[in-house]
């Protein structure tokens, strides 16, 4: 018996993910994405400096209690202001690299946990499957 039941597809799980790429329902992602149970938004930005209040909104409706950044540049300058704007409404920011991110929201996704992701690939070449073995 199944106590509960997802829909993987709607919660939009990210299956591998690489440096310089994240793959999500089976669509490789190269740039920039958000990513929430019920939103995919591939190519959404070109990076991190192009984050604005209005490349948020459609984060807005889905009031997420927390949103995971993945970046290889923690201390980029643009994340002091979207922590700023996040902060205002009240959400938490995690800043972590990609794989963290990608890990912890599948975790917090899959336990119907109001979370959403803003993840910038960029930089080396392979993709590791979540759940696999890393060479």
């Amino acid at each position: 018996m199944k106590l509960q039941e997802h829909q993987t597809a709607r919660m939009n799980l990210v299956t591998r993910y690489g440096a310089d790429q994240v793959q999500i329902n089976g669509q490789t992602l190269a740039a920039p994405c958000m990513v929430a149970p019920g939103l995919l938004q591939a190519e959404w930005i070109s990076g991190p400096d192009a984050l604005t209040t209005e490349a948020l909104a459609k984060l807005w409706p889905l009031e997420p209690q927390v949103v995971l950044v993945g970046i290889a540049r923690r201390d980029h300058p643009a994340l002091k202001l979207l922590k700023g704007w996040l902060g205002q409404r009240q959400i938490a920011v995690e800043v972590m690299d990609l794989g963290a991110a990608c890990r912890t929201y599948n975790v917090l996704a899959q336990e119907d946990r109001a979370v959403a992701a803003l993840l910038f690939p960029g930089g080396a070449q392979s993709l590791y499957p979540l759940g696999g073995d890393r060479p």
